[in-house]
């Protein structure tokens, strides 16, 4: 009966690591679909405002555009954001929020909430697929 014990109280302990890795995995594949999609709609004038669209585990870079965070208490310490606007390599595109939102002499040209409310949907259920594939994978 001990050993029995001892083998499950192995694969329990083993399931936070493996569901955490799985997650990661699962999270960066979609934080790069999302901005591969963001970049394709994105206005492309100078190419800087496609160039500035991109993601990071925990915080954006200051003055970005953000649309929240995946992840977060829910699945512990892992949080991606995803982020556009702000200064990158190229040069300034603090204008991100202006294409996404308009102003009073410019109509919005969003690219930004449009991709990340088509896909947060199927974001939730893929995370919930990964955590469920490793925990069946012990």
């Amino acid at each position: 009966m001990a050993q029995g014990l001892d083998k499950l109280n192995a694969r329990w302990g083993a399931i936070p690591g493996k569901v955490r890795a799985a997650v990661s995995d699962e999270m960066e594949k979609i934080a790069q679909e999302v901005v591969r999609d963001m970049r394709r709609v994105a206005p492309k004038d100078s190419g800087e405002l496609v160039r500035s669209i991109d993601w990071t585990w925990g915080d954006a870079p200051k003055g970005t555009l953000t649309i929240g965070t995946v992840g977060g208490s829910e699945y512990g310490s892992l949080r991606i954001t995803i982020y556009a606007g702000g200064k990158n390599g190229d040069g300034d595109a603090f204008y991100a929020r202006f294409q996404e939102f308009g102003t009073v002499k410019m109509p919005a040209n969003p690219f930004f909430y449009p991709v990340w409310r088509a896909r947060r949907r199927s974001v939730k259920s893929r995370i919930t697929r990964a955590i469920n594939k490793a925990i069946k994978s012990l």
